[in-house]
């Protein structure tokens, strides 16, 4: 076995000085096609981990509702009301539907004066429940916090604010001036607040009142006191298990058409954001997109094959009389065969393993260089995962044992009597 392994070998390095270009051009195109179907692969891995990273910047597995404008007549009450949600309704859905996680509310006031020490912008307020942290994804960078249950029950004058609102009012943590706001008071509406923690840097897909960045958030208590608000802007549930959120939105619809008294099937007296089932909408789409670009990459390797294919074929004729002999000497089709369709798999095989190597050093060099700009935040690294791996491996071998067998049927077919006599 080893015996023939070598002669294998020594027989492809022949025919590679005997055809140097073709052979080189070959495994040029080998290592591209590979390179091609491995980095466009790469980049789609990416480019999802990325997305599904900045989705879960708006919160994971929620339903955000809306009270919107009856459209059906209903038990005698006229269509064109208005459905709008009280603070206790949060209690109600809690009790009524086990099946939920968590649910909450929220105070929203745009363009309120919010400053530090001379400084003032024009923001948003929202008055939120402790419970918002995980489920809007709010959580507090080192040395803070977020709004916790005894600020909601003392009513207290606390702020989270965003990270760069913090940068408007304290400067930028990298900057000369940069004062820790963590303890400082700022005033909203001219009312002290204390700092109490500072969100962590995200990125945000997916928003329903502007960014989280620039907002301050405080107890939904203290926000009542303050600006007398009876109505809530929104709602947010998450539900236990998003197996059950198709449930969970049934059954929104069932207990608060029985509340505000709507027909359960019109649909415009709530409005309602699937989170859920945009994040499978969208992860459908990067698994299109990713055999879009797997099929790509799998063209530009096939052409590479055929290169292959032509250059056994070009082997098979200019050693016809070779293969005549070994035939009339006793060697079987199985032998010839098995010979032709490795040396195919060999030149498949050094321009494969070049092109993951080369593929690999560029997608680690890639994912090394620190990508500030806005757009890589959103397009994120080059990712190459076990399953890409195994997909350009199985494709490379598919394709050099096609390119190896046709050629090798070709040549073990030959007729030793007539092989003697071919030039």
């Amino acid at each position: 076995m080893l015996s023939n392994a070598r002669m294998i070998i020594r027989l492809f390095l022949r025919e590679l000085k005997s055809q140097k270009l073709r052979m080189s051009l070959t495994i040029i195109a080998i290592i591209w096609g590979t390179l091609s179907i491995t980095l466009l692969l790469a980049f789609g891995e990416g480019l999802k981990n990325q997305l599904d990273i900045n989705r879960k910047g708006l919160g994971d597995g929620i339903l955000i509702i809306w009270g919107g404008q009856t459209e059906k007549p209903y038990k005698g009450l006229p269509r064109g009301r208005q459905i709008r949600f009280r603070p206790d309704i949060i209690d109600y859905i809690r009790e009524q539907i086990p099946e939920i996680e968590a649910a909450g509310g929220e105070f929203i006031n745009w363009g309120r004066p919010i400053s530090y020490n001379g400084k003032i912008v024009s923001e948003k307020v929202n008055g939120v429940l402790p419970e918002y942290e995980f489920m809007r994804s709010l959580y507090p960078d080192s040395g803070g916090r977020f709004i916790n249950k005894l600020d909601l029950q003392n009513k207290r004058r606390v702020a989270f604010i965003g990270n760069e609102l913090r940068d408007d009012l304290f400067g930028p943590p990298d900057s000369a001036g940069y004062v820790d706001p963590i303890g400082k008071t700022i005033l909203i509406n001219d009312i002290q607040f204390t700092v109490i923690g500072v969100m962590q840097k995200k990125l945000q897909m997916g928003m329903y009142s502007g960014p989280d960045w620039s907002t301050a958030f405080i107890p939904i208590t203290t926000f009542q006191t303050m600006y007398t608000r009876r109505y809530l802007s929104n709602l947010v549930i998450k539900p236990r298990d998003i197996n059950q959120t198709e449930y969970v939105k049934d059954r929104l619809y069932s207990i608060l058409s029985t509340k505000y008294k709507f027909d359960p099937e019109d649909k415009r007296a709530l409005s309602i954001w699937d989170v859920v089932e945009d994040a499978q909408v969208m992860r459908k789409v990067m698994i299109g997109m990713q055999v879009f670009f797997g099929i790509i990459g799998g063209l530009t390797l096939l052409v590479a094959g055929v290169g292959v294919a032509n250059i056994m074929y070009v082997a098979v004729r200019e050693r016809t009389a070779e293969i005549g002999v070994k035939m009339a000497m006793g060697a079987k089709r199985a032998h010839v065969m098995t010979q032709f369709m490795l040396e195919a798999i060999l030149i498949a095989g050094i321009g494969g393993g070049t092109g993951l190597f080369l593929s690999f050093a560029i997608a680690g060099t890639l994912a090394a260089i620190p990508m500030e700009s806005e757009a890589m935040q959103w397009l994120g690294k080059p990712t190459i995962s076990i399953p890409i791996a195994i997909v350009t491996i199985s494709v490379l071998s598919t394709i050099g044992l096609a390119a190896g067998y046709f050629p090798a049927r070709r040549a073990a077919s030959v007729n030793p009597v007539e092989s003697l006599r071919y030039e």
